[in-house]
């Protein structure tokens, strides 16, 4: 192959992804390897970290990634099946120049994509569409490579039990028959505690239930297993184990923003003045707490690459977002990690002297919609937001554009980006009040009609 040509959906803003067969292919996974090879060797590098989730598809993408990074004169490092943060780990721990996870995260089981790193930082934006631009022109460096498998995970999972308290709870685990599966077993069987494994073999079905646990539907099973059992709490995670979800032992959910709560009040008894960083969905009550806590909030743009770029800029500790990644810098490398996440959790319970329950209590009440999601042409969503920016400032509204218009009023804050991964614009809204967030969904409602889209009724 000389060169090749992606689907026009495929490259996105944090990664590469598409439906297997349709959109995404062995041709492709091939394409990336020869163009993430030829920017490692262009860089000064040649090793890359590979690594693979749980899906049927995985195993023949990451042959065909190897061969392409081969074919760049690179040695591929092949840690197997795994977590995405495994394969963040192994660059860091095997000090290789990049990393490519194939991993179709939390979409459904007829997907998959790529993750990378160059050096230790993301790989997103302009590197992926360069991935594009370089494959069209066939610009692509030439070697001969090689590879070599290298069991990362004894390293990794000794990594997690690091920090692990010394006291320990009751506590459900659900992987969703995702890659993080047989990583939690073993972490789990080392730690303190008692522990009630929900799903761990690995199955790129999903035949329990999706494995995103920002979605209420799939915690069913865990808050079953809790309240049956009487946990102190219960811990989910995606399908390739960097995104968390949580409950408390009467089974409400634990939100990223309020998860980040708990844990930026830890971080923060270590790090006095620290900024903490949340993406524009976050409650305006974490931003508070926050600031109250002594610490810096930042409100940065929603996207994995993105934090973590933010995060190597500004120094921070500790970063997360409503769709429950969240970022250790402190004690860590600065990736998210959502078993790490789970760990250092357990800690800030710990050293909290309260439990999780007490503590997800005591989070000030609020009003406010789930991410409503709508569908709205990949060529017109950014359009409408320009729109929507230009009505709000002509008429003075108070408008964070971070990301999107997030606007504050008395009644609250509504919000209204587009997705970068996904065909649809994204609302929330928060208020003090039933009453008043019936009205700032009238005012996302207005926007929307105004740009000539279906409006919001559900919330």
């Amino acid at each position: 192959m000389d060169r090749h040509d992606f689907h026009p959906t495929s490259l996105r803003e944090y990664d590469i992804r598409g439906i297997i067969g349709e959109t995404l292919g062995e041709d492709d996974a091939y394409a990336i390897g020869r163009g993430f090879g030829t920017r490692v060797r262009r860089a000064g590098g040649t090793k890359v970290a590979v690594g693979y989730d749980g899906r049927h598809s995985s195993p023949s993408l990451e042959a065909a990634l190897v061969r392409g990074l081969e074919d760049t004169g690179c040695e591929a490092l092949r840690i197997g099946l795994g977590p995405t943060p495994m394969l963040y780990f192994a660059v860091h721990h095997l000090d290789a120049d990049g990393g490519v996870m194939i991993t179709g995260s939390h979409n459904p089981p007829n997907y998959n994509g790529f993750k990378m790193m160059l050096g230790h930082g993301p790989f997103y934006g302009a590197d992926i569409t360069g991935i594009g631009t370089m494959a069209a022109a066939g610009d692509w460096e030439r070697g001969t490579g090689s590879n070599r498998k290298v069991d990362v995970s004894e390293a990794y999972v000794q990594r997690l039990l690091g920090d692990v308290p010394a006291h320990g709870f009751r506590i459900a685990w659900d992987t969703g028959n995702g890659a993080a599966g047989p990583i939690v077993e073993r972490l789990t069987a080392a730690m303190p505690g008692e522990h009630h494994l929900l799903f761990t073999d690995v199955d790129g079905n999903f035949p329990n239930h999706h494995p995103d646990p920002t979605e209420e539907k799939n915690l069913v099973d865990l808050r079953r297993v809790v309240a049956e059992k009487g946990l102190d709490f219960g811990l989910a995670f995606d399908g390739d184990g960097d995104r968390i979800g949580a409950i408390d032992s009467t089974g409400r959910i634990i939100w990223g923003d309020q998860l980040l709560m708990i844990l930026a009040e830890d971080v923060l008894r270590d790090v006095p003045g620290a900024t903490i960083i949340a993406d524009v969905k976050a409650s305006q009550a974490l931003y508070d707490r926050i600031a109250d806590l002594g610490g810096k909030p930042l409100m940065w743009k929603t996207g994995h690459s993105l934090i973590k770029a933010k995060m190597k800029e500004t120094g921070a500790p500790l970063a997360g977002e409503m769709s429950g990644h969240i970022f250790f810098a402190h004690r860590y490398y600065g990736f998210d990690d959502a078993i790490y996440a789970a760990v250092r959790l357990i800690g800030a319970v710990d050293r909290s002297g309260k439990s999780l329950t007490e503590l997800r209590a005591a989070m000030p009440a609020m009003v406010n919609t789930p991410e409503l999601r709508f569908p709205c042409p990949e060529e017109r969503k950014f359009a409408v937001i320009d729109e929507v920016l230009a009505r709000l400032e002509a008429s003075g509204a108070d408008v964070n554009r971070t990301d999107g218009a997030r606007v504050n009023t008395p009644d609250g804050w509504w919000l209204l980006r587009a997705s970068n991964t996904q065909d649809v614009l994204v609302a929330r809204a928060e208020a003090v009040s039933a009453e008043a967030l019936d009205r700032l969904v009238a005012a996302i409602n207005a926007q929307l009609s105004a740009s000539g889209l279906a409006t919001l009724t559900a919330h």
